[in-house]
């Protein structure tokens, strides 16, 4: 088993590239099930994450090849198990995500129910009403979803919920079913844009890019093309909140201010210079505690719960009080008692997280529980002093790419190693 080791104290300063999007690349690699011939994916960060989705491909028949570390090809014409097994993706919500590519194809899904992170319920009763509404029937038993549909068929279907996962599930399926598709009450993230131009590169006809409304025309064939994925503006505000907590200076080169302007907003508000060119992002702290910020989290547009945690860790050792509220997920606080262990000063009600920061966090043994808040472990671990643990790394491996050595790169003292 590994852990992390950070040894806090180190401003980080210089430069660094950020990785592709694992909210964009997998549904991507599993909306490439749709595409006739071979799709090009460039610019796919090695994750956990999509090592997982690859291998459920493949199982499935899909031929998969990684040609180097940002490129992947994939031809999907000759599936032969339309099936997500149990043991393959129990780690991986965005498993889900092969439902409505196998069903509009070959008319045919079983998938087990998603696992990931624990942060809260996270229900797939909206992917299945809407699909339902195309036409398909959908039993769930044993921990499965089956689904099967001779064709799927354009309907009107109105989201109860914005779902980021079943907007792009249901726009997938709609691609190929038969006739007009609106959905409405969509998702509107970077993510979700990026998969529609990777559907409209294949020959898909949309309307309403980005937009809570969407119109699809439904083809009867979708061919592969090339995709270059977005940068992952999760992991470029992760760094930022690290320089930012650590009082430091860095640039982010490959990535696009306009996926952040809440966060930037934010960032600003803690006393941080940003300034930004059309691919980059750079921040100055000029060695300046961070002055403390209420965060409030709500859909896109809005401030992104997948930054929610890392903005704990900054607040923790920010000049007063804040309060940091979670409207999305009912457990996504449990980082919180983690950063209390290194000295933070947090008490929890309800949704809200009502920090007094602290001039100082101690190094001290911590565990991830989930992907975003191993991220503002990291952060603490940065700005602690002395030495900090970090165990159940594999989330961590699950969405930031070579953490510790772009961390290393910017003057951290960080590492990983065997236990």
């Amino acid at each position: 088993m590994e852990k992390i080791v950070i040894n806090g104290g180190h401003p980080l300063k210089g430069s660094i590239s950020a990785s592709g999007a694992k909210n964009a690349v997998l549904p991507i690699i599993a909306a490439s099930i749709v595409g006739t011939g071979t799709s090009i994916i460039k610019n796919v960060p090695h994750l956990d994450d999509v090592t997982t989705m690859n291998t459920l491909l493949i199982q499935m028949g899909v031929n998969l090849t990684v040609n180097d570390t940002t490129n992947v090809e994939i031809c999907a014409d000759n599936i032969h198990t339309p099936r997500a097994p149990y043991e393959t993706v129990k780690t991986m919500r965005a498993s889900i995500l092969a439902l409505g590519p196998l069903l509009t194809k070959y008319g045919t899904a079983e998938i087990s129910l998603p696992g990931g992170c624990a942060i809260g319920a996270r229900p797939v009763d909206i992917h299945l009403k809407g699909l339902e509404a195309m036409g398909a029937k959908i039993i769930v038993e044993n921990g499965y979803i089956i689904a099967k549909a001779e064709r799927l068929y354009g309907c009107h279907f109105h989201m109860e919920k914005v779902t980021v996962t079943g907007t792009e599930n249901l726009l997938i399926a709609a691609t190929l079913a038969k006739g007009e598709t609106v959905l409405e009450n969509c998702a509107t993230e970077p993510e979700v844009i990026d998969l529609t131009n990777y559907l409209i590169n294949m020959g898909a006809k949309i309307e309403g890019i980005g937009t809570p409304t969407l119109k699809i025309q439904g083809v009867e064939q979708l061919v592969g093309c090339e995709h270059t994925v977005i940068p992952d503006r999760i992991e470029v505000g992760t760094f930022l909140v690290a320089a930012a907590a650590t009082g430091g200076e860095i640039t982010i080169n490959n990535a696009n201010p306009d996926d952040l302007v809440v966060v930037l907003k934010k960032l600003r508000q803690a006393g941080a210079i940003i300034t930004t060119t059309k691919d980059s992002i750079s921040l100055n702290m000029h060695g300046k505690r961070p002055k403390p910020v209420n965060i409030n989290t709500a859909p896109h547009p809005n401030f992104p719960t997948d930054m929610q945690a890392q903005f704990c860790a900054l607040n923790a050792i920010a000049s007063g009080y804040s309060i940091v509220t979670e409207n999305l997920f009912e457990n996504r606080f449990m980082h919180i008692n983690e950063l209390i262990r290194m000295g933070a000063e947090i008490k929890i009600a309800g949704n809200q997280a009502i920090i007094n920061g602290v001039k100082n966090l101690n190094g001290a043994p911590t565990t991830a529980t989930d992907l975003r808040a191993s991220a503002s472990l990291v952060i603490a671990g940065l700005v602690a002093e002395g030495t900090t643990e970090i165990f159940d790394i594999h989330f961590i491996d699950r969405g930031y790419e070579v953490i510790e050595e772009k961390l290393n790169q910017l003057g951290a003292d960080i590492k990983r190693v065997n236990f």
